[in-house]
């Protein structure tokens, strides 16, 4: 091996020596060198998207399904440009991922001199749109940037963290750096709990009879601490990024029903409230009316979430995982939940489950006949939707932490590129993807992505023919007036056809799971659509009520 190599090859030795097995994105100008010694290596997969959106999204959700980091590599200046949505996502979501970009020639950067791919500040948009962004501004400093940006992506809260990597920095020769094949990154230990805060958090909690957890993103690596409470009788809730911690088939786990008016209303008789590793956002709270359980504790490891949406009556900074294992063990055997409170629980989320598909119409079947065809273990990726925004979101159950991806930041159109990196993340695992017409066709270059890396996937389209969620809001605040959100779509048969994807039409709701099922058994991607026209009207988009008012449909 020699010992003269480019700054090009050490960034693919570099990333190899952290473990990424894959990356993705798209090959242009001012990525060559790095993309170059990728494939010369050939120990990294680059997954060659159509378009620098897609790219990031698969990046995003390869993250998400392994747990590790996701890379994206694109060109700069437009490429760059393309891939802020999904930086934006991966921000909103807390993912980490690293983002490689080239640049201009040191000499050209933020110098407005109109080369090719230059454009003003790039550095400042990414970042906007990145937990931090970094330049490369000479060879010897390459490793330095690329540890410090691939650790913060890593570390709490984390996100993605962008660098440029000038391309005559990236075609510059030196000698290999030393270390650099076993090179480790310097990542900080979990951020520990203060034991005087626990304390105090016990003296509290202790005095609770009818307790509940609330878990978010920041706790999918707390399953052993959350089983724990369960065990002790704690009812458990979850934000969408939260679900599956533990099995959602656990009797105590409500899961996403948070914010029905049966679950809002048996609030008003918990008497503590713990919120773990969630930022108890708006969306998923009504815009804060939803009336929570109080006294409330929480535990996160970004100190800026105290007080940011709901007041809580104590916040300790740390870790969500070392928090609970610490509050768990001053708790049991010392708390005594009330007699018949565990019981309320479990009857509550098969009444919540009833009450929220009464709403469903002739789609109150679809989440129980996917689950019984689709494997334990299969990974549930969806676009925004009318149907993910209800029974995809709430009621179709999750088993695991690292089970669901789906545009936390409620971007249409990433859904298919979520299925593709999935897919590539989680190689030994079915997906089912579930996209509307309209997101399935906003991403639809990366359908031939899917077809050329022989992703096996499920993708399942729910076609009623436009914007279905838009309709409704403007059927709600407009007067019925729905402007601009139909298509005059190409045919999904006919699509499928050219990628050579094999294909079913479901017409009914009887048809979906023989479909889906057919469709699991292939190795490859596949597409079933569903023919929302034939299946019924949709019902109205379902907003929870307030507890103090009537829900008209």
């Amino acid at each position: 091996m020699s010992n003269d190599i480019t700054i090009g090859d050490v960034v693919a030795e570099f990333l190899q020596a952290i473990g990424v097995t894959a990356a993705f994105g798209v090959i242009s100008v001012h990525n060559t060198p790095m993309l170059d010694a990728i494939g010369r290596r050939n120990a990294i997969r680059f997954v060659r998207a159509r378009g620098e959106a897609g790219a990031g999204s698969m990046a995003d959700a390869y993250a998400r399904v392994t747990g590790g980091l996701g890379v994206l590599i694109t060109s700069t200046g437009p490429g760059a440009a393309n891939a802020c949505g999904a930086l934006v996502e991966a921000r909103f979501s807390g993912t980490p991922l690293l983002h490689l970009t080239g640049q201009t020639a040191r000499a050209n950067v933020d110098r407005c001199r109109g080369t090719v791919h230059d454009v003003p500040d790039q550095l400042g948009m990414l970042k906007s749109v990145s937990k931090a962004a970094y330049r490369v501004r000479s060879p010897e400093s390459i490793i330095g940037v690329l540890a410090q940006a691939a650790t913060e992506a890593l570390t709490s809260p984390t996100g993605p963290v962008s660098v440029e990597i000038p391309i005559d920095v990236q075609r510059t020769h030196l000698l290999r750096p030393a270390g650099l094949a076993d090179f480790k990154l310097p990542l900080r230990s979990p951020h520990k709990p203060d034991p005087s805060g626990l304390d105090e958090f016990a003296e509290m909690a202790t005095k609770a009879q009818r307790p509940m957890l609330w878990l978010g993103n920041g706790a999918r690596h707390a399953g052993e601490e959350v089983q724990r409470f369960a065990d002790m009788g704690f009812g458990i809730i979850t934000s969408l990024a939260g679900r599956g911690v533990i099995p959602e088939d656990h009797p105590l786990v409500l899961g996403c029903l948070k914010d029905m008016r049966k679950v809002e209303d048996f609030y008003q008789t918990v008497d503590l409230l713990v919120i773990a590793g969630s930022r108890v956002r708006g969306h998923e709270t009504r815009e804060f009316d939803l009336r929570l359980p109080s006294p409330r504790i929480q535990i996160d490891v970004d100190p800026a979430a105290n007080g940011r949406t709901y007041t809580t009556d104590l916040f300790l900074c740390a870790d969500a995982k070392l928090g609970l294992a610490g509050l768990a063990d001053r708790l049991e055997g010392k708390i005594e939940v009330e007699n018949g409170f565990t019981g309320e629980v479990k009857a509550l989320k098969q009444e919540a489950i009833e009450d929220y598909k009464s709403y469903l119409g002739p789609y109150r079947s679809f989440a129980e006949r996917l689950r019984a065809v689709a494997p334990r273990d299969a990974l549930w990726v969806r676009d925004i939707t009318l149907n993910n925004s209800t029974w995809g979101n709430r009621i179709f159950p999750l088993y695991g932490p690292r089970d669901s991806v789906f545009a936390l930041g409620a971007a249409i159109g990433i859904g298919l590129a979520h299925g593709i990196g999935a897919a590539v993340g989680a190689p030994d695992r079915k997906v089912l993807c579930m996209c509307g017409d309209g997101g399935f066709f906003m991403g639809f270059a990366e359908f031939w992505t899917a077809s050329q890396e022989g992703a096996d996937v499920v993708f399942l389209i729910m076609n009623d023919g436009g914007y279905g969620v838009i309709k409704h809001i403007q059927d709600i605040f407009h007067g019925g007036r729905q402007y601009f959100a139909d298509f005059g779509n190409p045919t999904l048969e006919g699509c499928a056809r050219l990628a050579n994807m094999p294909y079913w039409r479901v017409n009914s709701p009887d048809e979906l799971d023989p479909a889906v099922a057919a469709a699991l058994e292939v190795n490859g991607p596949t597409l079933v659509e569903v023919d929302m026209s034939k299946v019924g009207e949709f019902p109205p988009y379902f907003v929870p009520p307030k507890a103090d008012t009537k829900y008209v449909r």
